[in-house]
């Protein structure tokens, strides 16, 4: 199910110089924010908590998952190239679960770590903030780059409608309307955060078994769709 050849060639488009410039921008971002915001306020458990909610896994951790997700295959359906990679022998389930095991390397490479040194620097993992923020941003990696890679073998617009769920369903709607929280990714994530700090300071609307649930299927039934989908432009190809 995973193939070598393959992850070496997504890990080689995905951290290009260009756009591993791109993923490090909002990393980089947090953790300058996060020692200003230590200089002028000290540790304060609340304030770690508020800025890594809103800002790292509320905006972070899924625009890097559009970039990893889409940018695992979008371009090379985009350009045509995925030919050369059907036209080899190799089962399409396994180009999607080898793109996706790259895509989550890199979310969380480029999520999670700079979410845990944010969190130390904000309060040294006080009430195990910086841990539970940083396995919230772990689990959401995962899900967010399956989503995205479906999203990828779907439409060439991946990215726009990648930051549309990503920006407005979760941000706004889920901010608006308490039904859509449901359907939300990020509060999934803080249901398994809210978990390990086993206090108040981190909160979902969503309860840690549903939150489990959805998180696995939405994984597993993104990878297979994608999968579908992959095998499916193959048999137009060849038509």
């Amino acid at each position: 199910m995973y193939d070598p050849t393959v992850a070496r060639l997504t890990y080689r488009g995905l951290l290009g110089r260009r756009r591993a410039l791109i993923l490090c921008v909002l990393p980089v971002l947090l953790i300058v924010i996060s020692v200003a915001v230590r200089g002028f306020s000290g540790a304060d458990d609340q304030v770690a908590s508020d800025l890594l909610g809103g800002f790292a896994l509320a905006t972070m951790v899924p625009i890097i998952g559009v970039i990893a997700g889409t940018g695992a295959i979008g371009p090379e359906i985009d350009d045509g190239s995925v030919v050369y990679l059907l036209a080899k022998p190799l089962k399409r389930p396994t180009i999607i679960f080898t793109k996706l095991i790259v895509a989550v390397a890199v979310t969380m490479a480029f999520s999670a770590v700079p979410t845990f040194i944010a969190g130390m620097i904000l309060n040294g993992n006080g009430q195990q903030i910086a841990v539970a923020y940083t396995v919230a941003a772990l689990v959401a990696s995962i899900a967010y780059a399956a989503l995205f890679l479906l999203l990828g073998t779907v439409t060439r617009h991946a990215v726009v409608f990648g930051l549309v769920y990503a920006l407005v369903w979760e941000a706004l709607f889920g901010s608006l309307v308490s039904g859509a929280r449901t359907l939300s990714v990020q509060q999934w994530a803080l249901a398994v955060a809210h978990k390990v700090t086993g206090g108040d300071l981190v909160t979902s609307d969503v309860g840690l078994t549903t939150a489990t649930v959805l998180l696995v299927a939405v994984t597993v039934l993104a990878t297979w769709y994608a999968g579908q989908r992959l095998r499916s432009l193959t048999l137009a190809g060849e038509e």
